[in-house]
């Protein structure tokens, strides 16, 4: 499970910002929406938590720096080439932050051991990057690396803890790669949880990422899959019965470039197309329907159904930037109590995800006070992240109202609608 994330000089946001999944010391609905992790340091981690703030605020920032760091982990060993600069984008209105690197920390349970992980780096190379980990309360530097610029040179420290060729992956990380990525290319055994953390385990959809069917279409297509997904939409009330992939062959045209004859030449061929057919049911009839004739919001919970089952099953940590799109305030409700229902979300997964919709914020029973958070820009224009926390608010307090009315930040500045809220 995610615990914290770190952030610092990565686009709008200038200073460092950290959100963080560690419930607070207060009871309420903490065993639906809290784990216990039996860790000192953090007794209880929050299964879920929403980020509200007004438009180019910073909250796809946000969603946009843990995707990006998640990148740079999987990518920077096996796609980036020697030389070539890393697409890191810092902080642009300040002068000062232009020449300083972008900082990113992640801090994560994976099988009762708490790994810390961090890096800083420039578009032209690494800067730093070092490993804690906690299998005891102590923590154990696993590796260090940091850049001299006075001399021009790395250097590294190992710890104990790391076991194996350590001296072949320092040789072989380039400046512009990761180590941790690296070694376990080359087949470092104990670093692989937390590769496989971030590689496997964090799901992040954002403009950059989108939700497409391709997972869905692969469980309909197995044994029991198809009623899983059926059961999963049959919360929308949308009259779907049934759902099926049907496979057909269609003409397609491609171009052939010969280069020995110097001629273009444009094929025929036949390509296989996959179609998803829904079923609607009602008490005067039934009717099929493409996927194309269904509203954005059955999509998107087409979409979502594989991924969520998974990350409900298995515990992995769901990232989503507008999780509201297309879909009806009660139906973003349901799938956020998927998470805070224990014989539902089995696998102690966890949902982080930015939207409008004010209105969660007064549902019965659906979020503590830490799940809430907020994101607004400054005069410099750079982004604050800040939780709810912070004012602390009363247990019987209007959270919708609170935010509307500018009581905790997180909103457009519009004096007229202000005025007419009031």
């Amino acid at each position: 499970m995610l615990v914290e994330f770190r952030v610092k000089n990565y686009r709008s946001f200038r200073d460092e910002n950290i959100l963080s999944l560690v419930a607070s010391k207060d009871v309420t609905q903490r065993e639906t929406n809290a784990v216990p992790t039996a860790l000192k340091a953090a007794p209880y981690l929050l299964k879920s938590a929403v980020i509200y703030g007004p438009n180019a605020s910073g909250k796809s920032n946000l969603i946009r720096a843990l995707q990006f760091m998640r990148l740079v982990i999987v990518e920077s060993a096996i796609r980036v080439q020697p030389g070539q600069p890393l697409a890191v984008q810092n902080f642009q209105l300040d002068l000062e932050s232009i020449a300083q690197p972008t900082e990113f920390e992640v801090t994560f349970i994976c099988d009762g051991i708490r790994y810390q992980y961090g890096f800083t780096l420039t578009p032209q190379r690494v800067v730093s990057e070092y490993l804690l980990v906690y299998k005891a309360f102590k923590p154990q530097r696993w590796f260090e690396r940091w850049f001299d610029e006075e001399t021009g040179r790395e250097h590294y420290e190992f710890g104990p803890g790391l076991r194996g060729p350590r001296s072949v992956w320092e040789g072989a990380t380039r400046p512009n790669s990761l180590f941790l990525s690296t070694a376990v290319q080359l087949n470092s055994e104990a670093l692989r949880p937390v590769y496989d953390w971030f590689a496997n385990r964090l799901i992040v959809y954002n403009e950059l990422s989108r939700l497409n069917p391709e997972t869905s279409i692969q469980m309909l297509n197995k044994p029991g899959g198809r009623a899983e997904i059926l059961e999963f939409l049959e919360a929308a009330d949308i009259s779907i019965t049934d759902i099926t992939v049907e496979t057909r062959q269609v003409p397609s045209e491609t171009l052939h470039l010969d280069l020995l004859a110097g001629k273009t030449m444009i094929r025929r061929e036949e390509m296989e197309e996959r179609v998803i057919k829904f079923t609607h049911s009602t008490d005067r009839g039934k009717a099929v329907f493409d996927l194309t004739d269904e509203s954005g919001g059955t999509r998107v919970l087409l979409f979502l159904a594989a991924p969520m089952l998974a990350i409900l099953r298995q515990g992995l940590t769901l990232v989503v930037d507008e999780l509201d799109t297309s879909l009806h305030p009660l139906l973003l409700r349901k799938l956020v109590r998927y998470f805070h229902e224990p014989g539902v979300n089995t696998g102690a997964g966890q949902l982080i995800f930015t939207t409008h919709d004010a209105s969660i914020l007064e549902a019965d029973n659906l979020l503590r006070r830490d799940q809430i958070w907020f994101v607004e820009k400054d005069r410099d224009q750079a982004s604050r992240l800040f939780a709810l926390a912070e004012f602390s608010p009363r247990k019987n307090e209007a959270l919708s109202r609170g935010y509307l009315t500018g009581r905790y930040g997180g909103i457009p500045f519009l004096e007229h609608d202000l005025q007419e809220i009031h």
